[in-house]
């Protein structure tokens, strides 16, 4: 049998997370912080980062979660940009990144079962025991301050609108919990994806204000140690992005079928197109539990499907949700007819405007009429379901062709042969771009580029098929799906005056 890695789980105990976050937010404003301030975080999954995001909520003030993989000067610019006067961090996370620390930024250290003790100053539980809870709340929730992940240069902070939001919008992620996740008492969700980025962040903090639910954070994702989770702990729903997905779906038939798995009944799907034989193969293996949703950090989740929608509706990711209204248009921003592929454009009333704190990689004309767009390229078809192709940014033109490197990438992970991969242009003196792949294989698979554009032919037209085809022991991709793509494609185009 499998000797299963060690990975920390933990579950929320509200009434502890209340008490000390109280405490905590008696200590932030002990330090001048409170509406619309902001704090940083720089920490792995960790049940203690819903005491600092409780905190801040008590207070009003904002937080910026940071990647913990990013380089010294990504963190320094978001710390710069964001205005940040204090920090939370994994003591060896700090001591990694001090580097990159403006010397001003107060620092607060939070130890791990790995580093018990804190010797670089002032430690969470310090803070906490030191303090009287807070009596009280701040008027309006601010919350996550989210940057973009840089892929058209430094990040972009994306500031929410929320002062000009009815009530609180702490209620609208208790009735998320609900109509979004369907969680009920007696409920448990499990989130191991990395909660830096948007989307398990929000998916974890709607369980906290739902209140109904357990909520288990899981310091990182192994695909057996995931299923074994869920038999252990009973769980009920789980978040889960693709990437996961491809890799519990190549475990073997023994180890699949090893735990008992009948307990879950709910699965959310985010942050990276899913292909349709990935869904199906999915909801075969654990029933019609399988949902999808299309967001982004600016407008927060956009459209829904179901498992049952899927089958009907391939490759769309469902109807728009908590009244958000799309738009597809074209380049001179007329409206496309149902059917006709163009920008999407969203207007998401609930979560309130938003801003760029900085205009740098901008896209242009990204606001008409009160709808933006993030970039994705998509369209409606005549019941209002949503199809997306890929972001503008990531498209291939190949001889004046416009190609979506999410399809190929989709097809590639239908292989055997292939446990990851990534697709973008690359220079080509003929037809502008061609198609590169970077493919990280499987354990033991044989390199071989021509056997895979020979297994693509019968899923890809001709002109789809990657002209170069490169192995990589591993991608720069997380766990969250998310792929650094410009770490990529970057060097095939340095010394040119253009990048497209």
């Amino acid at each position: 049998m499998t000797t299963l890695p060690d990975i920390q789980t933990d579950y929320l105990d509200r009434i502890q997370l209340d008490r000390d976050a109280r405490r905590l937010a008696s200590a932030l404003q002990g330090h001048g912080i409170g509406p619309n301030r902001v704090v940083a975080v720089l920490m792995r999954n960790d049940i203690r980062y819903f005491t600092i995001t409780e905190a801040c909520r008590y207070v009003g003030a904002r937080f910026v979660v940071l990647n913990w993989h990013a380089p010294g000067p990504e963190i320094r610019a978001i710390l710069d940009d964001s205005g940040a006067e204090l920090i939370f961090g994994h003591s060896e996370l700090l001591q990694a990144a001090a580097s990159a620390l403006p010397a001003t930024l107060r620092r607060v250290e939070v130890p791990t079962r790995a580093t018990e003790s804190c010797a670089l100053g002032t430690s969470l539980e310090q803070l906490i025991a030191e303090h009287e809870p807070m009596r009280g709340l701040a008027e309006n929730l601010r919350g996550i301050f989210p940057y973009t992940s840089g892929s058209t240069g430094l990040p972009k902070g994306i500031l929410r609108g929320f002062e000009r939001v009815p009530g609180d919008v702490w209620d609208i992620y208790r009735d998320l919990s609900q109509t979004f996740l369907d969680l009920t008492p007696g409920d448990r969700l499990y989130v191991c994806a990395p909660l830096y980025h948007t989307a398990p962040n929000g998916i974890a903090q709607f369980a906290v204000a739902g209140g109904q639910a357990d909520l288990l954070i899981g310091a990182r994702f192994d695909a057996e140690h995931f299923l074994a989770t869920i038999q252990r702990e009973r769980i009920t729903h789980v978040y889960l992005v693709p990437t996961m997905m491809v890799r519990l779906l190549k475990l073997p038939d023994a180890v699949r079928n090893r735990y008992d798995l009948s307990s879950l009944r709910f699965a959310v799907s985010t942050g990276a197109p899913c292909s349709r034989m990935v869904k199906d193969a999915i909801n075969d293996w654990l029933g019609p539990i399988l949902r999808e949703a299309y967001g982004a950090s600016e407008t927060s989740f956009m459209t829904y499907i179901r498992a049952d929608e899927s089958r009907l509706k391939p490759g769309s990711v469902g109807r728009p949700i908590n009244g958000t209204v799309l738009r597809i248009l074209d380049d001179q921003l007329r409206e496309c007819p149902v059917g006709e592929t163009g920008t999407v454009y969203i207007h998401q009333p609930r979560f309130g405007p938003f801003a760029y704190t900085n205009a740098a990689g901008a896209l242009p004309q990204q606001s008409v009429d009160g709808f933006v767009t993030v970039g994705d390229i998509g369209r409606l078809d005549a019941d209002g379901y949503l199809y997306l192709s890929d972001r503008k940014k990531d498209m291939i033109i190949s001889g004046g062709v416009n190609i979506f490197p999410a399809e190929i990438e989709a097809a590639l992970l239908q292989l055997d042969s292939v446990a990851d991969c990534a697709v973008f242009g690359i220079p080509d003196d003929e037809f502008g771009e061609s198609i590169c792949a970077c493919i990280q294989p499987m354990l033991g698979a044989v390199e071989d580029p021509e056997a895979i554009r020979s297994q693509l032919k019968p899923l890809l037209a001709g002109f789809k098929i990657p002209k170069r085809i490169e192995f990589r022991a591993q991608l720069p991709r997380e766990d969250s799906g998310k792929i650094f793509k410009r770490r990529l494609r970057d060097p095939f185009w340095e010394g040119r005056s253009r990048r497209i």
